[in-house]
């Protein structure tokens, strides 16, 4: 690993990818970058409480806690980032006075982030080459004073990171509608808003529906466009009791991920001194862009075994009872030719007929899907496809069987349910209103690209985010630096040093703050938070580190106390009291958020609660009570000749826009980040060689893209597709490329074309 005053140079070396994650190597890198961090008293003490009861919550992937935990209840990716968040090293001003923000910016992401943890507020005032400290009470001084010379409260921007807590979003989203405006963008934008569009559309709801229990149980577990073995790797174990229970898995992705082949648990003897379990049983190495046209096909042969064998392929009652539009939708499927099936998925009809064996034999079935299906154009229209798939044979609200979308970020999930969305409903702002008594704003607010443009156009000045990587988890980077730039105010609540805090406002504030390892203490009670994770399990998190600094302040009181000072006398609510006592926000929760009634004594319970899910009880929450069925039309990116679809990924050695170490292990990639996998039979096709250096370039209706010197690496990704590491390549990502319906950028559906540099 390099010095932290060094930033790595790439030097790609490429080794066969691995057909198996996990076993005892994770546990040595995991304990290495620990140990890189911090102390080895340290290193223990977080890794002992994360994920325990009253312990951590680890504040990287949002997959659940089993009921059966075990006395290490973490994976290589969680101990990584807790112990990248209690990091021993510190930033003082003297490292502000020694790096100008111009050298900051020339930096890399890993650079940025091994400086260590943020120790007191700074200031970028205008004019200013450097940061400088400045006190708490001019900080937040400063930036009221700015949100109340605004000519409109829709000229302010709240943004919030799935890292926040369940307490400090609901107190930031009443803050901002207190302010007067539901402009409230949040990472759910950029990842899994279509679906929430896709499920509430089908089913009512925005959320998944199944339980740990469910996946343990299931005849038939669907992975779809999803990456377990570095996305979220805890998922592996609850797969491995998926197959010792009988149960099959089918894997869909346009890459043969490790994690989706085999697992070697590191905590049971067959995963150190045996071969690890299988976990796929069929690997579906779909065409980019495909995975609609996979399950129209798998409906299509659902339908024909129906006409076939009446009565015993489709569960009839189910759709009666519960379900409106099978009509329309069986008559817009049959119309679907096998033709246009093959050619959008790449695979054969034998391969479909396979999967479709294994879906008649099941008699419960789970679809799990992330991002390789959310940040597609037809994205919503896809997550509506697989809700048709599972109607057809009533694989919702019975065991083993639902929705399942997997969440990549600890509390993106809560954010949402707390009210960080710039279009809630009427029903919540009703109750946020008589709580508070206020007028909440009515209108929408923008999202997360909506935003940048506002902000790129003038008509946003001020840019708040509390927790997160703006800069870099966005998409057109060029534009949204512009767009960052061009703002009066920027101002980021923050751990770690990021590049957002590099492109700056005309005036630029960072602001310290606890950690999810730091202890509270307000007023000499120790405060505690909560979290929702993707199986709608809520569940405190108790800091055990001392914090970084004196100076830091908990995200709830910077925004309790930017809140007093911004709305002043105008505002009844009792931001102080909040500020110091988390309880007391817990009980305005429990009488404005559906399903949190009694929040305090409920959360207090070993565990937490589950909030459950109303399709489970065969209750809809669509306009028309019913489930829906969609009559979606066939759809499949069209790439011109010569060109690939380019979908963004994640390396194995990083969580989010941060990677800890320039190596993706699993994929075979060492030593560099800067590098593109394609399909050899596309390379030859091209004329272009493995190890050859290349440009990427983006097409686009307003013009090109470019993303620089790249390494081909030769890989067995499917054909007509290529992959590559963000946030790098977001710069390729046009602003305006977007799902439909959800407005989410299509990061993994992106035009390119290899350009060789000569």
């Amino acid at each position: 690993m390099s010095k932290i005053d060094e930033d790595p140079i790439d030097h790609l070396s490429v080794t066969p990818p691995k057909d198996w994650a996990t076993g005892v190597p994770a546990v040595t890198h995991a304990l290495e970058y620990s140990l890189s961090q911090t102390s080895p008293r340290r290193t223990m003490l977080t890794l002992l409480n994360i994920n325990q009861i009253d312990g951590i919550d680890c504040p990287g992937c949002a997959w659940p806690e089993d009921k059966k935990r075990h006395f290490n209840e973490y994976c290589e990716n969680g101990a990584k980032h807790i112990n990248d968040e209690a990091t021993s090293r510190r930033i003082t001003r003297d490292f502000f006075k020694k790096y100008s923000i111009a050298e900051l910016d020339t930096k890399s992401d890993y650079w940025l982030n091994q400086q260590g943890r943020l120790t007191e507020p700074m200031i970028k005032r205008p004019g200013a080459t450097h940061y400088a400290p400045v006190s708490w009470d001019e900080a937040l001084d400063l930036l009221a004073g700015e949100l109340r010379a605004l000519a409109s409260p829709d000229e302010a921007m709240f943004y919030v990171s799935g890292r926040l807590n369940n307490e400090a979003a609901f107190l930031l989203q009443l803050f901002s509608r207190a302010f007067g405006t539901n402009n409230l963008p949040d990472c759910s934008n950029m990842c899994h808003e279509s679906t929430g569009w896709g499920l509430g559309g089908a089913l009512g709801i925005g959320k998944g529906s199944v339980s740990l229990d469910d996946i343990h149980n299931s005849d038939l577990v669907f992975l779809v466009g999803q990456n377990p073995g570095t996305n979220h790797p805890r998922m592996l174990a609850a797969l491995e009791e998926t197959k010792r229970n009988g149960g099959e898995i089918v894997a869909v992705n346009t890459l043969p991920e490790a994690g989706l082949m085999r697992f070697k648990h590191p905590q049971k003897a067959r995963g150190v001194i045996g071969n690890g379990t299988q976990l796929a049983d069929q690997f579906v190495h779909i065409r980019a862009g495909g995975d609609m046209a996979l399950f129209q096909g798998l409906n299509k042969l659902l339908l024909e075994a129906e006409d076939n064998a009446p009565g015993t392929v489709l569960d009839y009652k189910w759709i009666n009872k519960n379900s409106r539009g099978f009509t329309e939708f069986a008559e817009a499927v049959r119309k679907i030719s096998w033709d246009d099936i093959l050619m959008a998925t790449g695979m054969t009809l034998a391969e479909i007929k396979e999967v479709h064996q294994r879906v008649l034999k099941s008699k419960s079935a789970i679809v799990c899907w992330a991002m390789g299906i959310t940040q597609q154009k037809h994205g919503v229209a896809s997550i509506r496809e697989i809700c048709n798939f599972l109607m057809l044979r009533g694989n919702i609200g019975k065991p083993g069987a639902g929705v399942c979308p997997v969440r990549g970020h600890s509390n993106v999930q809560g954010d949402r349910t707390m009210g960080v969305w710039e279009q809630m409903s009427d029903e919540f702002l009703d109750a946020l209103g008589k709580e508070f008594k206020f007028n909440p704003p009515r209108h929408h607010g923008y999202d997360a690209v909506q935003g940048i443009k506002a902000m790129y156009e003038g008509k946003a000045k001020i840019f708040l985010g509390v927790a997160g990587n703006f800069v870099r988890a966005t998409p057109d980077s060029d534009y949204t630096e512009q767009a960052m730039r061009n703002c009066r105010l920027t101002a980021f609540v923050s751990t770690k040093l990021n590049r957002s805090h590099t492109v700056c406002g005309e005036y630029a504030l960072i602001l310290p703050t606890l950690g999810r390892s730091d202890r509270d203490i307000q007023n000499g009670i120790e405060q505690w938070i909560t979290v929702e994770d993707s199986m709608s399990d809520v569940h405190r998190s108790h800091g055990k580190l001392p914090p970084a600094s004196k100076h830091l302040l908990s995200e709830v009181e910077i925004i309790a106390r930017l809140a007093r000072k911004t709305l002043g006398k105008k505002s009844r609510i009792a931001w102080e009291e909040m500020g110091a006592d988390n309880d007391k926000i817990r009980d305005h929760i429990s009488r404005v958020v559906p399903g949190f009634e009694n929040f305090n004594e409920r959360v207090r319970k070993p565990g937490g609660f589950n909030l459950g899910s109303p399709v489970n009880n065969d209750v809809f929450p669509t306009p028309s009570g019913k489930a829906e069925f969609w009559a979606s039309q066939f759809e499949m990116p069209i790439v011109p000749k010569g060109h690939l679809l380019l979908q963004t990924l994640r390396s194995h050695d990083q969580w989010n826009t941060i990677w800890y170490a320039p190596n993706d292990r699993y994929r075979g990639i060492h030593n560099a980040r800067r590098v593109v996998m394609v399909n050899p039979e596309d390379l030859a096709e091209f004329g272009i060689a493995d190890g050859q250096q290349v440009d990427l370039v983006s097409v686009w209706h307003d013009g090109e893209r470019r993303a620089e010197d790249f390494t081909v690496v030769s890989y067995p990704a499917s054909r007509g597709s290529a992959a590559a590491y963000y946030p790098e390549t977001n710069v390729l990502v046009p602003l305006d490329s977007v799902a439909d319906i959800s407005n989410c950028p299509t990061s993994k559906g992106v035009v390119i074309r290899l350009e060789p540099r000569r």
